[in-house]
């Protein structure tokens, strides 16, 4: 079994075992993620608007 391989098998372990012992905290770090996600979207957006007018 190569490294990465297990790297990858042990990562998806850890999630499910956060997801599964703390599903609210696992809830909260997903919305964190997707508002980060937004706001970087939302700050591209605005910067491509500002060069282009």
């Amino acid at each position: 079994m190569n490294a990465k391989k297990l790297a990858t098998i042990a990562g998806i372990a850890l999630v499910l075992f956060f997801v599964i012992a703390q599903p609210g905290n696992a809830a909260g770090l997903v919305n964190n993620i997707i508002g980060f996600l937004r706001d970087a979207a939302e700050s591209v957006i605005t910067f491509v608007s500002s060069v282009f007018s």
